[in-house]
């Protein structure tokens, strides 16, 4: 496939944009494949481009029920960040960390990754504790964090209210200067790209509706809406309906699905200089290249495979955003949509081999699996290929749940779930 460069983009521009090659591929499934991706979202077009990239596994295809990159991928907040408090998330997000620093030079495909911060806002005497905790933590391991006074974190982010008058005032933050955003879509794109000009299939509207098994109970392919297809080894990567396609290889998860909200508002100039969480006055918020203020809410309290939510999460939501941030309460939200988070006991995800040989899962990302996506589908592929996990997905298997090796990450996941 052409790079793309800036003498490239001259080049079209000259002969009016009709010079450009499809970005992937749209083949039809072969009757067999080494493996088996479902799910095409970030975490699992990535672990194809990593199983072909550094693996040498090329007979690969990525099976979508839907199209490529409408799933949690598509419908997130884009935050990235690795401030976590336990030395197996720290290492886990960190290695993600570091890969989205260069991801856009490694894919040859802009994901627009932004470093400009990320600041959790403490309210009271429980949050300071919590997040020097977490610093202290952070730091031990490696992870950029800090501790910011009221008067540093306004400068920092300048629309923050730091009164005292407000009813759940300021009393200091913790930042992530590393920490940012990226564009979701292009992330998406930029791994499928990579992992069609190595050889792998990208199949969209392709349903997995069973997994197939041998008489020695290892997997043997999956059964599709185009048909039945042989495979050697099957990753699951189906974020909020994990525990739907498990289940067809009679494996229960320790998942919870929930219903994920988020908005946008009118775009306006850039006034917003970085990202802003608050677990005490639930909501989070940076502003997108468009202008748009971005905002997440919490996950609604019932579980549900529908891609909406109660309109009490968002109206809280936005009540929180005006408390933060008084000077936003007159810009109108333009959207609203919904996502489905799957979600652990312990809010730590399942990167690991399951009982069943050739079967591997990718799931239990609750709210935070953007973030993730290099790191997740760097070593997840490792486990794929080699059938034993990296050093740092090691601690996230399913066993955990029954030995009590919990990564308990409820806190530092900042986030109401």
């Amino acid at each position: 496939m052409r790079k793309y460069s800036v003498f490239a983009v001259a080049r079209e521009a000259l002969r009016g944009h009709t010079g450009w090659e499809p970005q992937w591929a749209s083949p039809e499934p072969r009757k067999e494949y080494d493996v088996i991706i479902i799910g095409a979202g970030g975490h699992g077009l990535g672990t194809a481009y990593y199983l072909a990239k550094e693996h040498g596994i090329t007979n690969i295809a990525v099976l979508e029920k839907g199209w490529l990159g409408g799933g949690n991928t598509g419908r997130n907040t884009t935050i990235i960040r690795s401030n976590y408090l336990y030395d197996e998330s720290a290492a886990l997000y960190n290695h993600a960390l570091k890969l989205w620093d260069g991801l856009s030079q490694e894919l040859n495909y802009n994901v627009m990754f932004s470093p400009r911060g990320v600041m959790m806002l403490a309210h009271n005497i429980h949050d300071m504790q919590g997040f020097k905790r977490t610093i202290h933590a952070n730091r031990l391991n490696g992870v950029d964090n800090e501790w910011l006074t009221p008067e540093q974190a306004k400068e920092y982010c300048p629309p923050l209210d730091i009164s005292r008058s407000a009813r759940y005032p300021i009393v200091g933050a913790a930042l992530q200067r590393k920490g940012g955003t990226a564009r979701h879509d292009a992330v998406a794109w930029g791994y499928a790209r990579g992992a069609s000009d190595r050889g792998v299939h990208i199949i969209q509207n392709c349903e997995v509706t069973g997994i197939r098994r041998n008489p020695d109970g290892s997997v043997a392919g999956v059964e599709t809406t185009r048909g039945p297809i042989n495979a050697k080894k099957v990753g699951v990567v189906a974020a909020g309906h994990t525990s739907v396609v498990m289940q067809m290889a009679d494996i229960r998860m320790p998942l919870l699905s929930f219903p994920l909200q988020a908005m946008v508002s009118e775009p306006v100039k850039p006034i917003f200089p970085c990202v802003v969480m608050s677990n005490t006055v639930h909501a989070y918020i940076s502003q997108s290249d468009k202008g748009e203020l971005v905002i997440g809410a919490g996950t609604d309290q019932y579980q549900s495979y529908s891609q909406t939510g109660g309109l009490h999460i968002i109206t809280h939501t936005l009540d929180a955003i005006c408390e933060l941030f008084p000077m936003f309460t007159r810009m109108k939200m333009m959207r609203s949509w919904g996502g489905i988070v799957d979600v652990t006991p312990d809010r730590s995800p399942i990167l690991a081999k399951t009982p069943v040989k050739g079967l591997y899962v990718n799931c239990g990302w609750g709210t935070g699996g953007f973030k993730a996506t290099p790191g997740s589908a760097h070593v997840f592929a490792h486990t794929i290929a080699r059938d034993e996990p990296h050093p740092i997905n090691a601690p996230f298997t399913m066993e955990r749940f029954r030995t009590g090796r919990l990564i308990d990450e409820a806190a530092a996941a900042a986030v109401a779930h």
